[in-house]
Parts: C-alpha cells; structure tokens; sequence
C-alpha cells in the first residue's frame, strides 16, 4: 500500500513499504543498478534487505517513489542525514527499476524531495555524492539546479580504474517551489 506524500506529474513520494523488500532485493543485487551505490560489494540477502528498509523506514524523511499512473514501486528518494541545528540535508536517490531509467522520472522525484526539504523542512542547502562515472545521476542533478562544489579524488575504484566522488549541493535560494508552494497558493485563496 502506498499514501501519496507528495504528488508531481509522473510519481508521488509515499511512505515505504517494508513488504517490498523482494522487489529491492532483485534490484540492489543487479550489477547495473548498484554499481553506482555504496553497496556494490555487498551479498544482500532477502533477510537483509528487509532489515535494512525496516530500519530505513524509521528515519522520517525517506520515501519510496511510486509511478503515479500504475501504482508501482520504482525506487526511492529521501534524507539520510540531516543537520538540523544549521539546516543542511543529505540526499540519496536509488531507481531500481531500469524500465524508468532516463524518462525524467529520477528528475521528478528529486525536485519532489527538494521540494520538501526547502519548504516544509525549512533547509538551507541539500547536498548528495556521487561517482564520477554515473554520467546519467550528474545530469540529472544538474537539472534540477545542483552545481558541484568539490570532489574526493580517486575515491574509488572498480574495474582497476579510479574515479573521483564528486560532491554537489543546491541552496534554498537557488530553488524554486513547484509543488508544495501550489499547494499553500490554493489554500490562501
């Protein structure tokens, strides 16, 4: 079951459900899909799966992104860390289902999650990490306004190559609300 949290036009961000642990178990064991994320080395079993998203699902700000249209679980989008004495955010993204891969849905859950963290956290800026060979995430990031601020190079290596972690973040004022300020704009009137 999922609760519409937040609705864009493609998906809506809604609690996660532990029951999906299968679907995330077939996902974050495909080489494809983890080779981007930090737990590309990892044997995830079903048993661990589940833990982990039971221990995810305590943290208030994670969500699952579901397509609007089909109900369907594809990944998730929240804040695994977040600094709330000076207002700053981490983000994670994870599209496990490749069918949604590179059709702007990635895109539309992070503006969602940005969204969220600007006007109803109140955070100043969001920051994320991400490999210098995920091509397609660095993109899509910089769509949606992130702008690289530093880079840990040669922090990582696969395949006998070593690549830079490039850290990039976007502030509040550099954000503009789609969603959420619609949202107050209906109530106001």
């Amino acid at each position: 079951m999922y609760y519409k949290k937040i609705i864009g036009n493609k998906c809506y961000l809604s609690p996660i459900n532990v029951e999906d642990y299968q679907k995330y178990t077939t996902w974050v064991n495909d080489m494809e899909v983890g080779v981007g994320m930090l737990f590309t080395a990892s044997v995830i079993t079903e048993a661990k799966e589940k833990e982990f998203l039971e221990g995810f699902v305590q943290s208030e700000y994670n969500f699952a992104i579901v397509d609007k249209e089909t109900d369907n679980v594809i990944g998730n989008v929240g804040f695994p860390k977040i600094d709330k004495i000076n207002h700053t955010g981490e983000i994670g993204i994870f599209i496990g289902n490749k069918d949604y891969w590179g059709k702007g849905y990635g895109t539309e859950a992070i503006k969602l999650i940005l969204d969220f963290g600007f006007s109803i956290l109140n955070l100043h800026n969001i920051h994320l990490k991400v490999y210098e060979y995920n091509k397609p995430a660095i993109k899509c990031y910089k769509k949606v306004g992130f702008k690289e601020v530093g880079r840990l190079r040669e922090a990582k290596q696969i395949a006998g190559k070593r690549y830079d972690e490039i850290y990039m973040d976007i502030l509040a004022s550099e954000y503009e609300s789609v969603y959420i300020k619609d949202l107050v704009e209906k109530r106001n009137k």
